[in-house]
């Protein structure tokens, strides 16, 4: 990174693989040298619980957002959400649907993912996906042990961001929180399958 880019925070929603707007994010960041993204991919955003997670990061690292979301409730929580926060939000898909519907006179199907083949490998993301999200800051955690991966780590060390980044690949990813005084659950340290990373923050920025 050169030493006079702007760097900014980039969000990317998908209900799906994100695939779609991973594409269209590079081909518009392509346009602007001068500045450099943080980018924050979130696949398979499908719930409520999902969109809290989504825009509880956004709050913490403000930037614009860009989504392909066929839920219309969901589209609206992101929306309003954004707005709370004063950050940009656009739809990638939705000017084109609506231009190609409007020529051929027929309504979108919104079917999510339509473009991708629902094979093994999709719905192994899917179950990823469901199990990072149930076992997600320190939940059910007598199930750790049918993860592949748990994350321990102090508060803003991107847990929850790096395990949907996990099981957008299939990866099955939960998390712990580590809370100075509070002990951490027993079931952790009796782990024989999942790999155990710990994930360390700087104490300045703890305390921001």
């Amino acid at each position: 990174m050169a030493q006079n880019e702007e760097v900014f925070h980039l969000h990317m929603v998908s209900d799906s693989t994100g695939e779609t707007i991973r594409s269209v994010s590079r081909a518009c960041l392509a346009q602007f040298s001068e500045s450099a993204s943080v980018e924050h991919f979130w696949p398979m955003a499908r719930t409520p619980k999902a969109m809290d997670l989504v825009l509880e990061e956004i709050g913490e690292n403000p930037g614009p957002v860009i989504f392909t979301l066929v839920d219309d409730n969901l589209c609206e929580q992101l929306i309003r959400g954004c707005r709370l926060r004063k950050v940009p939000c656009i739809s990638v898909l939705d000017p084109v649907i609506a231009a190609v519907g409007k020529y051929l006179g027929q309504q979108p199907t919104h079917r999510v993912g339509g473009q991708h083949e629902l094979d093994a490998a999709y719905f192994a993301r899917i179950e990823a996906m469901d199990w990072s999200l149930t076992h997600d800051d320190g939940q059910r955690t007598e199930e750790l042990n049918g993860s592949d991966i748990v994350l321990v780590g102090v508060s803003r060390t991107s847990k929850t961001p790096t395990c949907l980044y996990l099981a957008n690949r299939g990866i099955k990813a939960a998390n712990v929180p580590y809370v100075p005084g509070v002990s951490l659950p027993d079931s952790l340290e009796n782990l024989t399958h999942p790999l155990v990373i710990g994930l360390t923050n700087d104490p300045k920025r703890l305390v921001e």
